[in-house]
């Protein structure tokens, strides 16, 4: 079985997002349920976005849309486990957005998922993705640190 395997560039990470697995994200094995994780790994990045004021509907006048998702489960998160998620945006190539996503045990550390997001933006007026916007790249430098 070929297995997904994800490099999380912690060089590059933008946001931290503190919440607690709730009851209602476990599933019939009593842990964290792969749908509730991919719906709080949107929810951190869209609060990673809005932290530098890029809605995901408007990045400097483009709406983002998903284009794949991997998703590399490394352990199982049960309810209540309280937990981090890291986001991280390498810098942009391309017509893509990169965005890696990093699930932790804020107790011990320890990774229960890692994720990798492509996004693109889209001009509306012709429904066709648009380069990366030099103010975007811009804003997630110095988000970065660099």
């Amino acid at each position: 079985m070929e297995r997904v395997s994800l490099d999380f560039p912690l060089a590059a990470v933008i946001h931290r997002h503190s919440l607690t697995v709730r009851v209602t994200d476990m599933n019939y094995g009593r842990h964290l349920g792969h749908d509730a994780l991919v719906s709080l790994l949107h929810e951190a990045r869209a609060k990673a976005f809005m932290a530098l004021d890029l809605p995901e509907w408007d990045m400097h006048g483009y709406p983002s849309v998903v284009v794949d998702l991997a998703v590399q489960y490394q352990q199982e998160a049960r309810f209540p486990d309280a937990l981090v998620i890291e986001t991280a945006v390498p810098e942009p190539e391309g017509k893509a957005l990169t965005i890696y996503q990093r699930v932790i045990k804020a107790d011990t550390g320890d990774v229960v998922a890692t994720a990798r997001v492509n996004k693109l933006l889209l001009d509306l007026a012709v429904g066709r993705p648009v380069a990366i916007p030099d103010a975007l790249k811009q804003t997630l430098a110095d988000a970065r640190g660099g």
